[in-house]
């Protein structure tokens, strides 16, 4: 195969991507190449290995639907153990040999009929189709605080987290109280002689258990793959159910909101407590899942501190009350940009680029398409249902949606298809009045908004999400042959 002369370049080697690339290997569609900018495959599981990482999506859930695992640890596994479950599905279909890796793509146009595609190293692809699936959660937010180059300890973010810097004994400070935080606090306050929490913002946090699966269960599923297969049946459906019914006003949103209350409750000191209470409704910001942060927030040897950061010394951290607390290493768990989409220049066809397009807020057709940008598809890209739910079981959905659509191009022989936007105005018009009412625009301030400050997701059920795009509507698109 022509390496620059591809039907399909993926640029992303994480989850999505590689699903991509396993459906178009099932379907016989051997001209694809995905280009990655690591060393190794993985996205988020593989920049992410701060100590207590799991994902907040059950393991069973979170899997492939065609590669269930029999041998998760935990409910919720850690993330050495997904990024070793990905691994194995790469070598299973032996997508090495598609993979470009150490390849970052700088630059993608559409011209004459097909995607050209610039490499870092200026070399150049030529491509029919072109798939996103750089993910939402890969360029790490570095907060602008007065002083933070200054610092004199170890400074870092949790997705490039030093693992030569000794912790045990030290003063830590972490920057953040989001779900990577709240993961990283327990394991930390066990190694600390002192850490101190900044906090911004104030989390809800429900109490879901991280049980641990044991050697007969796991054995069992290995014996029984069926087993494997109803578990993510059955996660699958109480996830979807319970994130849609809480949406809207109802008693799946009031117990919601009771549980998380009941749980904050649970808090002894009421000063601790009051600092711990956010001023939002439980369910506006992506709902943070864990037992046992409350409990190590109320140990000796941690402090939560509310006053505002003022600026960073050398010798640690100082906030607005003028208190200056002195620490040993920096913890930066302050998240991602969830609305740069992975590429520094995507041109259409009429020479405006994505970050142009989207200037005024991040619209799409169905999370999947946008007019102007002839055969560019995305995977877990704006406007898809995140939530609590598995974002695996939404990319397998648009990806069986855009291999449906190359199929049908090249049977019948189109150059090129490109959706309207008619068919964008209305999908977004329809997301703006189905927001309504919904938890997202009960007044906190998110990544589930964008820069305009409307919601970036589905405003619907996954359900709905599965069913509308079960197959594409081609009235909606415009196709065309080659001149």
């Amino acid at each position: 195969m022509e390496r620059n002369d591809l039907e399909v370049a993926i640029i992303g080697a994480g989850m999505s991507g590689l699903l991509m690339g396993i459906r178009l290997q099932q379907a016989g569609i051997e001209r694809f190449r995905i280009f990655e900018k690591a060393s190794r495959i993985g996205g988020t599981w593989r920049e992410n290995t701060y100590p207590g990482l799991t994902c907040d999506v059950p393991s069973f859930f979170y899997s492939y639907s065609f590669e269930t695992n029999p041998d998760w640890s935990h409910r919720f596994a850690p993330g050495p153990e997904i990024q070793a479950y990905f691994e194995r599905v790469a070598a299973k279909y032996d997508l090495d040999r598609y993979i470009e890796f150490d390849t970052e793509i700088r630059d993608a146009r559409y011209q004459a009929g097909a995607w050209t595609i610039e490499t870092q190293k200026g070399e150049e692809i030529r491509a029919k189709f072109l798939v996103m699936a750089t993910g939402p959660l890969h360029h790490k937010h570095i907060p602008d605080i007065p002083g933070l180059q200054s610092f004199a300890g170890a400074a870092f973010h949790t997705a490039a987290w030093d693992h030569d810097v000794p912790l045990e004994g030290r003063r830590i400070g972490i920057i953040g109280t989001g779900s990577t935080a709240v993961q990283a606090v327990t394991p930390l306050s066990k190694l600390a002689s002192q850490l101190t929490i900044f906090q911004r913002t104030a989390q809800w946090i429900y109490p879901i258990g991280n049980v641990a699966y044991t050697d007969a269960q796991r054995a069992r599923k290995r014996r029984f793959p069926l087993l494997s297969k109803l578990t993510r049946l059955w996660y699958k459906q109480l996830f979807e159910a319970s994130s849609a019914a809480v949406v809207k006003e109802g008693f799946f949103r009031r117990r919601l909101q009771q549980g998380c209350k009941d749980h904050l409750a649970t808090v002894a000191d009421p000063e601790l407590r009051r600092k711990l209470t956010p001023d939002y409704e439980p369910g506006c910001k992506r709902l943070v899942m864990s037992t046992d942060f409350y409990d190590s927030v109320q140990k000796k040897n941690v402090h939560l501190e509310v006053s505002h950061i003022h600026q960073i010394e050398p010798e640690g951290v100082r906030t607005e009350d003028g208190q200056l607390h002195e620490l040993d290493v920096l913890v930066l768990a302050t998240g991602f940009d969830p609305h740069a989409w992975g590429v520094e220049q995507v041109v259409g066809a009429e020479g405006r680029s994505l970050a142009q397009a989207w200037k005024e807020g991040t619209r799409t057709y169905r999370s999947i398409a946008m007019p102007g940008f002839p055969n560019l598809f995305f995977l877990a890209g704006p406007q898809c249902p995140l939530g609590n739910i598995s974002v695996i079981d939404v990319s397998e959905t648009q990806a069986d949606y855009i291999l449906r659509t190359i199929q049908k191009l090249d049977r019948e022989g189109f150059e090129s298809i490109e959706v309207t936007r008619e068919a964008t105005e209305a999908f977004n018009q329809s997301v703006k009045e189905a927001m309504k009412g919904t938890l997202w625009v009960t007044g906190c301030k998110s990544w589930y908004l964008d820069e305009s400050g409307d919601p970036v997701l589905w405003p619907w059920s996954a359900r709905r999400f599965h069913r509308d795009l079960a197959r594409p509507d081609y009235a909606h698109y415009q196709l065309r042959r080659a001149a």
